[in-house]
Formats: structure tokens, sequence, C-alpha cells
């Protein structure tokens, strides 16, 4: 999978996403990940892709033409590469483009797991009062947030969808099987879990995990999961419940 990241602060992106798993899988070539200036695309003599807003109002707005010169630079360049691969040319609308903005969508392991189904995957990251909405409705497909609070910029949420989605990827984990068992793979928070010595600081490993008994592991995992999302997360439980 191939991940784009349009942004004003390309090496605070790739410092985070080049280190632990991802790191590995993009050394292995399981992905690849770019952080694009936006700011090589701005046509002035210092790189200014910021102005006031029409209308009055504190704070400046990211401008249209720079936005949209970098991702069509970004298109380009997955065009002619998927050409090389005999794979059809087309005009962008088969690319997904993910604004992060505390206005979309919220982004939750549903909708990681559709993202990670995609060959490419554009992440516009917005800075100041956010970006010109004219290159918003021209190039954006999807708005998504990663909660109902406001930060700086979009660099961190960009991260969190790209780590998110990654690690669906086949062979990025070194279990794949993991991602299939943890908190909301199944609708539910993953149940508690243990690792050696087996009593620390007076505490037991439940026993029946030392059982053997995989069934019976099965089923008590089961009921952990259910009543830790019936503690910590009720709205999840109540929609798990309802299924």
């Amino acid at each position: 999978m191939n991940f784009h990241v349009m942004t004003l602060f390309p090496d605070m992106v790739m410092a985070g996403l080049s280190d632990s798993i991802i790191g590995r899988a993009v050394s292995k070539g399981l992905l690849s990940i770019e952080a694009v200036n936006i700011r090589d695309f701005a046509n002035n003599r210092h790189n200014k892709v910021d102005d006031y807003t029409y209308g009055g109002g504190a704070g400046m707005l990211m401008q249209a033409e720079p936005v949209y010169l970098c991702w069509q630079d970004i298109m380009d360049r997955i065009r002619q590469r998927r050409n090389a691969d005999g794979k059809q040319s087309d005009d962008g609308n088969g690319v997904r483009v993910v604004y992060m903005t505390p206005q979309g969508r919220v982004f939750d392991q549903a909708m990681a797991r559709e993202l990670s189904r995609e060959e490419d995957l554009i992440l516009l990251c917005g800075h100041y009062e956010g970006v010109d909405e004219r290159v918003l409705s021209e190039i954006v497909t999807d708005n998504v947030s990663v909660g109902d609070y406001v930060l700086t910029g979009g660099e961190i949420p960009a991260m969190i969808v790209v780590d998110a989605v990654s690690r669906l990827i086949p062979q990025v984990l070194h279990n794949d099987t993991s991602s299939e068992l943890e908190s909301f793979s199944d609708g539910l928070l993953e149940y508690p879990q243990y690792s050696r010595p087996e009593i620390w600081h007076d505490m037991r490993v439940p026993e029946v995990l030392l059982s053997g008994d995989h069934a019976k592991v099965d089923r008590w995992r089961h009921e952990q999961s259910l009543e830790r999302t019936r503690q910590r997360r009720p709205d999840l439980y109540e929609k798990y419940m309802a299924r």
C-alpha cells in the first residue's frame, strides 16, 4: 500500500512513521510512505501558502492553488506508476483523498479496514484556520476526524490513520492474527492479557490461562471482553448486544 501525505511539515510526518513496526514494514517493501511538502508548490518567493480569509475573521487560511498543485503532482506519479504496471489509468476518481478535519466522520477500526483495501491513499493535513473550501470540494473524497477536539494541524491525525491502516496490511504485523484479536476487531474491547512471571506483587495469572484447555480459554476471553466493554464502553456494549 502507498501512503501520500500532503503537509507543511514533512519531517514531522516521516519522523513519526519511520520507526518500530511501520518503519520495518517500509524497509521490507510492504508499504511506501511519502510526505509531500505543499510549500514546494507555492508560486512565490517565500513559499507562502496562506492568506487572510474573505469576510474577515481570526487566523489565516491555506490557499487552494498550492494544495491543488501538490495533489496534481501526486496523482501524476500514481498514474505513471500504474501505467508502468500495466494498470488502466483513470482521471483520479479512483484514488481516495482523506482530509483530516474535526468536521469529518470519526475514524474507527471499521474505517481502517475499509481504507486498508486501497492501493493508494492520499492524506491532506490542514493548518491555520483550515483549507480553502474550493480545493476541498475539488479533490477530497473523505472528511475524517480522529475525535471531537481540535489540534494544531492534521499531521498527528494523519499519522494515526497511517498507523492504524498499516497494521491491517498482510505481513506488516509479525503475527497477522493479532490484528484480528485486538480491541474493536469484533466490536468489543480486548480481554486482559498476562505474561511471566506467574505471580507478580502477589497477583496470580488466572488459572484458566494455565489450564491448556483452549476452548475454556476462548470462552473466558470472550466473557472478559464482554465485561470490560460493558464497564468501560457501554456504548459499544449496547451496540454489540443489539446485533
